[in-house]
């Protein structure tokens, strides 16, 4: 489980700033969810979430408080873990159980058969987003341009799959249940469909539950109705982290206070001895976390050789 460590200013709204991971129930959109949980902090709170879930999909969806919205793009770049059935013999118009049938097989794949097909499957596929989602085509969103009746062609593009495992059966007897690790911009829907075709079959995905985004695991996660009903405080101590938990990976930097109010008003920095406080990590030609001397991250930067030039303040 990852651990939680709640900053001073956290409980302070509105300047709380970190993440809370919410388990979104299946049947309830992601914007939807973020209204919900803006109802529980003082307005003018800003919330944003990394990576959107479909109605019908659960699971791990990460929400970034206050100035953690500006470090979201960190998140939604994260590996994603999902599982996910696949029901057997039946393709739907939206790639999952909310659409019509529009097609049927009588074929069922072994899974002798499945295994075999997975083992083929290579770090990088060509992948055609389902046309019912949000991706935009010339202004308007898929998904209105299919509800209207028209045809929507969805260019393949290049997603990474890190492994995909076969779990077994469905419950229901219809399909197979898969976990997989993937890269953003991967469609479950699209992989579901995919797979049936290359089996000589066609399938639909139901019940898709997203287990992992990055460092944030199903574990972590508090339950919506639960979200509704806690204490505030109990909710910001339990389910909130900081700001700076998903920038654990990234290079970081310590400055001095003189240094950090440079960085502060946009100057680039040449880094002298006297400018850092500690070097974390050694760090060049990237990005890296711009540290106060009390451990508290106040902007990214870019660092090249000695130069460091501020790209965004975290805390303003």
């Amino acid at each position: 489980m990852m651990d939680v460590t709640i900053h001073a200013d956290l409980q302070k709204e509105p300047s709380l700033r970190g993440w809370l991971v919410l388990d979104k129930p299946e049947g309830i959109s992601s914007a939807a969810v973020v209204a919900i949980v803006k109802r529980r902090f003082k307005k003018g709170l800003k919330i944003g979430h990394a990576g959107t879930l479909d109605p019908l999909a659960s699971g791990v969806l990460p929400l970034a408080l206050g100035e953690a919205t500006k470090t979201v793009s960190y998140v939604t770049a994260t590996k994603k873990t999902y599982t996910v059935d696949a029901v057997w013999g039946e393709a739907r118009t939206t790639d999952d159980a909310e659409g019509e049938v529009c097609a049927t097989s009588a074929h069922r794949p072994s899974e002798e058969d499945i295994l075999k097909a997975l083992s083929q499957i290579q770090d990088t596929i060509m992948q055609a987003p389902p046309a019912y989602s949000a991706i935009k085509i010339g202004g308007k969103r898929a998904y209105t341009l299919a509800r209207q009746g028209e045809a929507v062609v969805m260019e393949k593009r290049e997603v990474t799959v890190f492994g995909v495992s076969l779990l077994g059966a469905t419950d229901a007897g219809d399909g197979h249940r898969f976990e997989i690790h993937c890269g953003p911009g991967f469609y479950v829907r699209s992989f579901v469909r995919d797979l049936a075709v290359s089996l000589g079959t066609v399938a639909y995905a139901r019940h898709i539950r997203r287990v992992a985004v990055g460092k944030f695991h199903e574990n972590d996660a508090i339950p919506l109705e639960k979200l509704e009903i806690l204490p505030q405080i109990d909710l910001i101590r339990e389910y909130v982290s900081s700001l700076e938990s998903v920038l654990d990976d990234i290079p970081a930097l310590s400055f001095t206070i003189e240094a950090e109010k440079k960085l502060r008003h946009g100057q680039r920095l040449t880094l002298k001895q006297e400018d850092v406080a500690v070097e974390e990590h050694e760090a060049s030609g990237q990005v890296v976390v711009c540290l106060t001397e009390k451990g508290t991250a106040f902007a990214l930067a870019n660092r090249v050789g000695d130069v460091i030039k501020p790209l965004r303040l975290l805390i303003d």
